[in-house]
């Protein structure tokens, strides 16, 4: 009796093992066999995420889902190649790219773009930006676009820049004319002037003007003319002359300080005077002798040389002479002090002479003017005087010989200069 039970507890515990590794069999089979049909209707997509690329299957209904299931941050101003409400299909390609932020300033003026450029020419090109060869950039063109990147682009523009004589038209991205002379590499001179000047903005089409100014001596040496100085020489026959002494011209240096803007001289200013050599007058003996005929009635006659040396044989030429002298002395004025000066006589055209006094009076359009030359220490520049011999004349001259005690006096040509000599002359000093 004891030993079928027995049997029977074996059996049942044999048949519900054997069901429990059925069912769980069965399970794992279903369970498979669902992971297998869940994978199976997965869609298979290709996606290039900021450059890396990658293949992924989903059930994801939208591009959105697909990029919310990567947690990839899409903004708006990203680059998407599918809107994000795309319906995801098998073996679809979705390209993703983050963009950069790019501000970039044109003069004054900044916008913000976003971009997935490489480099600085893509974005330029991307943007439709354009930069002439004349255009300064902060950056290279072949740099990397980096995120919030600033980007500086000056524009050039036209001008004319007149540097001394040379004139051009250049480009320039300068603000101020001092930009523009350092971007030229222009430099100035302690004289120069600049127009408009250094502080100044510069415009298109503007004219920026350099007048280059310099200071230079010159050192001119001059001649002086000499003087005819007449003797009279009673051993000399009547009419006729003799060189006593060659007449020498003397040398006159003179230092000017002289100013040029841009190579042409516009002012010059006396700066010192030296009398290198003194003239040397010319000396010409002048013969007075006279030769008498005197005749004896029913003789021979014969001739003898007596010379003029008294009233009574005074030719007319010589009593004119002494008449001119007495109504010169008789219409000497008595106001003024009285001078010896030794005088000399000279023409608009002289040696050196431009024709106009140092007072401003035309010589050659007046030739007929009283002016003398004087030492302005002695006589005063405006002067009226009155000269033994020249009558009453104005002091409206200077010379660079005419120093003390000496005068010129303009007379309308060289002959008459010449005959006139050197003298001592008494002068009177009227204002």
């Amino acid at each position: 009796m004891n030993a079928t039970p027995k049997k029977i507890f074996t059996f049942s515990s044999m048949t519900r093992k054997k069901l429990g590794m059925l069912i769980a069999s069965f399970i794992v089979f279903s369970a498979t066999l669902s992971i297998l049909t869940y994978e199976g209707t997965k869609k298979t997509v290709a996606l290039t995420i900021d450059g890396e690329e990658m293949t992924v299957k989903t059930h994801a209904s939208t591009v959105g889902d697909i990029l919310d299931e990567l947690e990839v941050p899409v903004k708006d101003t990203d680059y998407l190649s599918h809107s994000k409400d795309t319906a995801v299909k098998d073996h679809l390609k979705v390209v993703w790219e983050k963009t950069k932020r790019v501000a970039v300033k044109i003069d004054d003026e900044e916008t913000v773009y976003w971009t997935t450029a490489e480099t600085v020419d893509d974005f330029l090109d991307e943007e439709k930006i354009e930069v002439n060869e004349h255009d300064e950039i902060n950056f290279s063109m072949q740099d990397a676009i980096q995120d919030q990147l600033e980007l500086n682009i000056d524009r050039a523009f036209l001008l004319t820049l007149q540097n001394g004589k040379k004139k051009e038209d250049v480009w320039t991205t300068s603000t101020t004319v001092a930009d523009l002379l350092k971007q030229q590499d222009i430099e100035l001179g302690d004289l120069d002037r600049v127009e408009p000047n250094l502080k100044e903005d510069v415009e298109p089409e503007s004219v920026v003007k350099i007048t280059r100014v310099e200071k230079v001596t010159d050192v001119v040496e001059e001649s002086i003319d000499y003087a005819l100085v007449t003797k009279k020489d009673s051993d000399l026959e009547q009419g006729t002359e003799k060189v006593v002494q060659d007449g020498k011209e003397g040398l006159l240096k003179k230092e000017y300080e002289v100013i040029k803007e841009n190579g042409k001289e516009v002012k010059r200013k006396l700066v010192t005077e030296e009398t290198v050599s003194d003239s040397q007058d010319k000396i010409v003996a002048v013969g007075t002798k006279v030769l008498v005929a005197q005749v004896s009635r029913g003789k021979e006659s014969n001739v003898t040389s007596t010379t003029s040396n008294s009233a009574s044989n005074s030719t007319p030429e010589k009593s004119a002479t002494k008449k001119e002298a007495t109504n010169e002395e008789a219409a000497a004025p008595q106001e003024g002090n009285e001078i010896t000066m030794s005088a000399t006589a000279y023409t608009a055209g002289c040696n050196g002479c431009s024709g106009v006094t140092a007072t401003g009076i035309d010589l050659k359009s007046n030739p007929n003017a009283k002016v003398v030359a004087v030492d302005p220490s002695v006589i005063p520049l405006g002067s009226k005087v009155w000269v033994e011999g020249y009558g009453h004349a104005i002091a409206g001259d200077t010379g660079g010989a005419i120093k003390g005690n000496r005068i010129d006096l303009f007379v309308p040509d060289k002959d008459q200069a010449y005959r006139f000599g050197r003298k001592n002359v008494k002068v009177r000093v009227l204002n």
